[in-house]
């Protein structure tokens, strides 16, 4: 959707009607600060990734370790005596 001049100027024109001009600049300020916020925020973000970096580059180093095979699981031999008798 490619905005031309004339639509953007439109849509300024009514935007200033509808907030009034006395509530334009609070309203930038607010984004301001708000812009502020977002890129401190973003910033501490960053240097916690940084400081986190460090610490998980040796696990990548380290090659996998092979697990031995898994020993195929033995049946458990019953004694004929501990069988149930049928009740015939």
């Amino acid at each position: 959707m490619n905005l031309g001049p004339w639509e953007i100027l439109i849509i300024a024109v009514v935007i200033i009607l509808l907030f009034g001009a006395r509530k334009m600049p609070q309203m930038a300020r607010s984004l301001g600060q708000s812009m502020r916020i977002l890129k401190a925020e973003t910033k501490g973000m960053r240097k916690d990734e940084d400081a986190d970096a460090p610490a998980a580059q040796p696990e990548a180093a380290t090659p996998p370790q092979q697990l031995a095979p898994a020993k195929p699981a033995q049946p458990e031999k019953t004694p004929s005596s501990s069988r149930p008798r049928s009740m015939s």
